[in-house]
């Protein structure tokens, strides 16, 4: 086109000179722009003289351009018809990604996840896929950072050509995930399927990652080096955050690699605090080899785990025996005795090879003459910082001056006949105690469940009833011969209901039932679950969940407010909300969680008081959860957000209010866990172990304790650590704190912390305020400014600009307020309507505004709160019998040996 417009301009002017010809001015533009210029044609009045600069400066900026687009078409065309040489697998390594389609989203968290490990800087990565690139991968895929390590090969893993040119049997690892928003997601999983075994037959010694959405479909697979099974896993999060709040958020702030550098710049304290406790993760080591741990060889695993924390701030969580190899033991108990090959688990900041303790092994020897010295580790560069060199700042706290008057953690028991009796008088019971409810334990076995329901599904111990429950008595919504009418109505569901809104029955709600009736779960904790489904459910889900003990299921709606009070929701303990199959697939991205989102909200408001725990497919729809365009509070951790996510950091949702609390969750955070798996190939394993989808012998299982006022007596984290491990065995592992919300926005502290000398105050020389002014930092100086000039204009309208504000902010409480008695009038009027009780309605929507977080391995020095949740890993009580039974059988031997001798003597 520019071309054109110059030949025919060119032509047009020089009609009033020297008259050329089309031929001529074609002949002219091609001599000019190839730089040659011979001079024999060229302009002879000066329009067309300004016409050829003004071309001429316009082709120096578009013609570069132009072929720069040609020149990175041409390569990707190259790249993607072409193949990964047989050369550069010499000297470098690679990995390849099998995918059906790639989107944005999951191509970032892979590439952000993947490359935040040091070590994996020089890997590539060969993204081989049947479909072309998309407009917004094509412009990432073009940023330097990526576009030397990313290429992009188009074509098929069922296809053995296109697995020689991605050089699939030099590869180190193979990553095949399943695309989720298809709408059959069983087909998706056989195409997975098909990818996997095809990669398998062709490079049978490549190392396989693949992700499976349906369990039923992961026993053809079962070959794979790593499997992440999406609903197994999802629907086991969202079941413990129903008993141990925010259990999502902490097991995917854990699976994140994070560096702890999150909110470290907020005003707010919790925001720091919780951003630092963020990039703990999970490491491993063996004994010997390590520092942290080789001088507690012989000891007991609690003694070894409350020292190191004692001492360098990170927690044992479990180890692998030697004797074992494969098998993962969370907590074993003060039982095992660690050995020189025992691998070590362990949660920190950092991992102990990237810390700069120094090992003076002829410490070690010497007869020990100074407390054990406590150490932080500094979550920049992973770097730990010795105590004995440089003191804690007061900021965080109180130091543990006190440490040597701690009681020092057992060894080993006492005796024989320790008992994981409860520390704490608000513990549960001890598993083995009766259940005071109306379904006793008489009428409960411990034991396996008798119909799993699909091939694959891991063996774990239950509580099972000894007769399973009638098929018409499970059904809330109609009488049988079983049970009167006014025993259907109230059912005995006197203790909180855990309700869960889904579509229809499927293999995942098995998962969801199976951690909240494990064995391990004293029997007075387990709450009655109703299943509010949309479709009649199957007679072979029937047939498997039977067996469970206070299982029910209503037909109804989450739009219908009739169906969520039958079903019980007005005395709920928790609402979980399943995101729907049908509703994953949506023409525009990020449209398929609308339904579930304003269902939801519409909940929300209804119900202020219930907790609602809801799971959407795409993890950016966050920002809508419990949406309120006046919070000021929202709009500024939106802010906080988006600076975040500017810095790079690959967590700058965790500030969102409902994602710390654990009320919302997305199953694509969980695909960080198959990445991480290509570095830490035990996370997948201890992430089963936590969620209560494996049962391993003498492992133990995640848990919750609550702090209460005789309990705060304790004061910090450091010492009930200390109390749990030498008592009771139990392992904290982090705390869920909630917190009242301020009235000001997060800002404000900020702002009032600038203005410490106000403009208009007396008794202040002018020199001193510019002294101050100047010390502070830039943005102290500019919010100082900011409010200091607001206060300006407020003295300058007069006093009745603050009294319109503060009409205008009371007005505005005033019709929230007024807006929620309005609805809790409606709801209750329609209870009365529907003959249900409303006793206890009025309790259950009187919550004040308050903000939630999970702080993952806190400092020993934090102090503990009122309400505090420890999270705590408990051993498992079955190998307690066990050890007593091993101890009774070598105490009848030594016995025997006493009499043998003594006859002998004799």
């Amino acid at each position: 086109m520019n071309r054109t417009g110059h030949i025919c301009g060119v032509e047009h002017l020089q009609r009033a000179g020297k008259k050329l010809s089309v031929f001529d001015s074609f002949y002219f533009c091609i001599v000019t722009f190839s730089t040659v210029g011979f001079g024999d044609v060229l302009p002879d009045i000066w329009p067309s003289k300004l016409l050829v600069v003004i071309m001429i400066c316009v082709a120096l900026v578009v013609l570069p351009i132009q072929f720069e687009e040609l020149a990175y078409l041409w390569m990707e065309r190259q790249k993607s018809g072409g193949d990964y040489s047989k050369q550069r697998t010499e000297s470098e390594r690679h990995v390849v990604l099998c995918v059906s389609s790639v989107k944005l989203d999951l191509l970032m968290d892979f590439l952000n996840e993947f490359y935040a490990h040091p070590r994996l800087q020089e890997y590539y990565v060969i993204i081989l896929c049947p479909a072309e690139q998309d407009v917004a991968v094509r412009r990432v895929l073009r940023i330097p950072m990526w576009s030397h390590r990313v290429i992009y090969l188009q074509g098929s893993a069922l296809k053995d050509q296109d697995l020689v040119r991605a050089k699939m049997d030099n590869a180190e690892a193979c990553f095949i995930l399943t695309c989720r928003c298809e709408e059959d997601r069983n087909a998706a999983d056989y195409q997975t399927i098909l990818r996997a075994w095809a990669v398998k037959d062709f490079a049978p010694s490549c190392t396989l990652f693949v992700q499976i959405l349906k369990p039923e479909n992961k026993f053809h697979v079962k070959f794979a080096d790593h499997i992440v099974c999406e609903e197994e896993f999802k629907y086991a999060m969202l079941a413990l955050n129903c008993i141990c709040p925010a259990t999502s958020t902490f097991i995917t702030l854990l699976v994140h690699t994070s560096r702890g550098l999150e909110g470290q710049h907020s005003p707010e304290d919790w925001h720091r605090i919780y951003g630092k406790c963020s990039g703990n993760e999970v490491y491993s080591i063996v004994l010997k080899d390590s520092i942290f741990f080789s001088e507690y060889e012989g000891k007991s695993f609690t003694y070894a785990s409350f020292n190191a924390y004692n001492k360098y701030g990170i927690c044992l969580i479990g180890v692998c025996p030697d004797n074992t190899k494969k098998n993962i033991l969370l907590n074993p108990g003060p039982e095992h005795i660690m050995n020189p090959l025992d691998v070590c688990f362990y949660i920190s900041l950092t991992k102990e090879e990237n810390t700069c303790f120094k090992s003076q092994t002829g410490c070690r020897n010497s007869p020990k003459t100074q407390p054990p010295t406590c150490s932080a580790i500094a979550s920049m560069g992973a770097v730990a910082i010795d105590l004995q060199e440089i003191s804690i700042a007061s900021s965080l706290g109180a130091s543990l001056s006190n440490e040597t008057n701690m009681v020092p953690v057992l060894e080993l028991p006492d005796s024989p006949s320790l008992q994981t009796a409860n520390l704490f008088s608000n513990q549960s019971k001890c598993p083995c105690q009766p259940n005071t409810g109306d379904e006793g334990s008489n009428d409960y076995v411990k034991g396996y469940p008798p119909d799993l329901p699909y091939i694959g599904s891991s063996p774990i111990l239950c509580h099972l009833r000894k007769k399973k429950t009638p098929k018409c008595c499970m059904k809330l919504q109609k009488t049988c011969y079983h049970k009167d009418e006014e025993d259907v109505k109230a059912y005995g569901l006197k203790d909180k209901l855990i309700i869960v809104s889904a579509e229809a029955t499927g293999n995942g709600l098995y998962n969801f039932i199976l951690p909240l009736r494990a064995s391990y779960r004293p029997e007075n904790e387990l709450c009655p679950i109703v299943l509010l489904l949309e479709q009649e459910p199957d007679a072979e889900f029937l047939e498997t969940v039977c067996w469970f003990p206070m299982i029910y299921y209503f037909l109804g709606t989450i739009d219908s407010l009739d169906d969520l009070l039958r079903c019980g929701v007005s005395f709920a303990a928790s609402m979980v909300v399943v995101d729907k199959e049908s509703t994953m697939f949506a023409e525009e991205d990020y449209m398929a969680d609308a339904k579930t989102i304003i269902n939801v909200q519409t909940l929300f408001r209804l119900l202020s008081g219930l907790n609602i725990i809801t799971e959407l497919t795409h993890p950016a729809n966050m920002r809508f959860m419990q949406f309120s365009a006046k919070d000021c509070h929202s709009l500024a951790f939106s802010k906080l957000e988006k600076k975040e996510r500017e810095k790079g950091s690959n967590l700058s949702f965790i500030f969102r209010l409902p994602f710390a609390a654990g009320r919302v969750f997305s199953i694509g955070m969980l695909d960080t866990l198959l990445y991480q798996c290509f570095v830490k190939d035990y996370m997948i394993t201890i992430t089963r172990l936590l969620l209560g989808l494996e049962n391993t012998p003498k492992s133990g299982f995640l848990c919750s304790m609550s702090i209460t006022e005789e309990d705060l007596c304790i004061e910090t984290y450091g010492r009930l650590y200390e109390m749990l491990s030498s008592t009771v065995g139990d392992i904290p592992i982090g705390i869920y704190r909630t917190e009242s919300q301020t009235l000001e926005p997060p800002e404000t502290p900020l702002s009032q912390m600038s203005d410490k000398v106000s403009v208009f105050e007396e008794g202040k020389d002018p020199e001193e305020q510019h002294q101050a002014l100047h010390c502070e930092s830039p943005d102290i100086q500019t919010h100082s400014l900011r409010r200091r000039s607001m206060q300006w204009a407020s003295n300058l309208l007069g006093p009745w600009h603050a009294e319109r504000d503060a009409d205008r902010q009371q007005r505005g409480v005033l019709l929230s307020c007024s807006e929620r008695l309005e609805l809790t009038e409606l709801v209750k009027k329609r209870m009365q309507n529907l003959g249900l009780s409303t006793h206890g309605f009025d309790k259950m929507n009187n919550n004040q505004s308050s903000h939630s977080y999970a702080l993952i391995n806190p400092s020993p020095d934090t102090k503990l709160e009122l309400n505090d949740i420890v999270y705590i890993i408990r051993k498992d009580p079955l190998s307690l019998e066990l050890y007593d039974t091993d101890i009774k059988k070598s105490w009848r031997s030594d016995s025997q040996i006493r009499e043998r001798n003594t006859k002998n003597h004799l």
